[in-house]
């Protein structure tokens, strides 16, 4: 689906959620269960994605997870906080400097709305 779509705004999620939801029918995993809870947030809005997360046991990869989605409904602190666990849990430097770079995008002031 991804490679199908025109452009990256254009993925068909609502797609890509049925097909992880018949995935989840015939192999009910922990990497299934996040794919298909971040492709409910893109169908379906953060907050649906952040509820089938909650329902996730605490798999070390849900915290950039929740990062993402907490940020996309505006929930800096949470999403800051979020990011911040999920550097300290990985062992790949690269990940640790984008994922604090992304907490320390989100300690900033956020732009003036008006």
């Amino acid at each position: 689906m991804h490679d199908e779509a025109p452009s990256a705004a254009a993925t068909d999620w609502a797609q890509i959620t049925a097909l992880y939801e018949v995935l989840l029918g015939l192999s009910d995993n922990p990497v299934v269960s996040l794919n298909h809870a971040v492709a409910v947030a893109m169908s379906r809005g953060a907050p649906a994605g952040l509820a089938l997360l909650a329902d996730l046991a605490d798999d070390p990869r849900l915290p950039a997870a929740r990062a993402h989605l907490w940020e996309l409904v505006g929930e800096r602190v949470a999403a800051r906080e979020a990011y911040r666990m999920a550097a300290s849990r990985s062992t790949n430097l690269a990940q640790q400097r984008y994922l604090n770079a992304r907490a320390d995008r989100l300690a900033d002031d956020p732009p003036d709305a008006g």
